[in-house]
């Protein structure tokens, strides 16, 4: 079951993806609407943080591996014209996507997440880019009244890019172990483990299949686990829709400490 895309797929997901977000956003009424989904932001608002995020990673990737974050010096701050903001925001996908070329997918980067299990490298970022890029996507569809579905194969990746890389930690879990399950319809799975050594994931064999009755003897059951769409699964950890969008087993408590956790690495 592989489920990680290859960096060429990245890259062509985050164009796709970026090119959906400026369609919402030359769609929209006005630029000062509300986000639903980021409330403390309009519509303007995300669209800087779009455009300013991936000129800053640009400049991160182009850097090579750094001790500190890299920023886009001097850049052109966001137009208040909305040909000119789409422009803008086109150009800031450019930057950003002939950066991470440049630099391929093994090139070492600084990177925030550097006690998960994503590596410090330009194709890791490259992930993270996908799915930052598709919910804030989504976040600007349901501004303008038209969210669509996030693409499977960015919602199968971004399940595992998630747990990955803003969940897997060393520091200790605070409660009783216990591990959260996470099944996408169409048969994958991942366990997230949470014990005194901290959280970390992995994939597992789907409910219902040959390999998961064989696993079965060694795989003990889970605290709680979450079934749905790949696409809704991405957009419940990412707090875009709530738990009743999904079917939850188990302690659905279980859900409420993890999302209270705050590890301090």
């Amino acid at each position: 079951m592989t489920t990680t895309l290859a960096f060429p797929d990245l890259l062509r997901l985050i164009d796709e993806r970026s090119s959906a977000f400026r369609a919402a956003v030359a769609s929209a009424p006005s630029l000062d609407v509300q986000v639903p989904t980021c409330p403390e932001w309009t519509l303007f608002d995300l669209a800087q943080h779009i455009g300013e995020g991936r000129r800053d990673w640009a400049a991160t990737v182009a850097a090579g591996p750094a001790p500190a974050k890299s920023a886009a010096e001097g850049a052109p701050a966001a137009p208040r014209e909305r040909q000119a903001l789409l422009d803008w925001l086109a150009e800031s996908t450019r930057q950003l996507g002939d950066a991470l070329r440049e630099a391929g997918p093994d090139r070492g980067c600084w990177t925030w997440w550097g006690a998960s299990q994503s590596p410090p490298t330009c194709g890791a970022v490259a992930r993270h880019q996908l799915q930052q890029i598709a919910v804030h996507t989504y976040d600007a569809q349901v501004t303008v009244g038209a969210p669509q579905p996030l693409p499977e194969e960015v919602a199968l990746d971004g399940v595992e890019e998630f747990l990955f890389t803003c969940v897997a930690t060393p520091s200790p879990w605070p409660h009783k172990p216990t591990a959260f399950d996470f099944h996408a319809t169409g048969g994958h799975s991942w366990r997230l483990t949470v014990d005194g050594d901290g959280a970390r994931s992995t994939r597992i064999p789907a409910p219902g299949t040959t390999s998961a009755a064989a696993a079965g003897e060694s795989l003990a059951a889970a605290g709680v686990s979450v079934h749905g769409t790949a696409g809704e699964l991405v957009l419940f950890v990412y707090d875009r829709i709530p738990a009743d969008s999904l079917r939850i087993e188990g302690d659905a408590g279980l859900l409420d400490l993890l999302r209270a956790w705050e590890p301090e690495e």
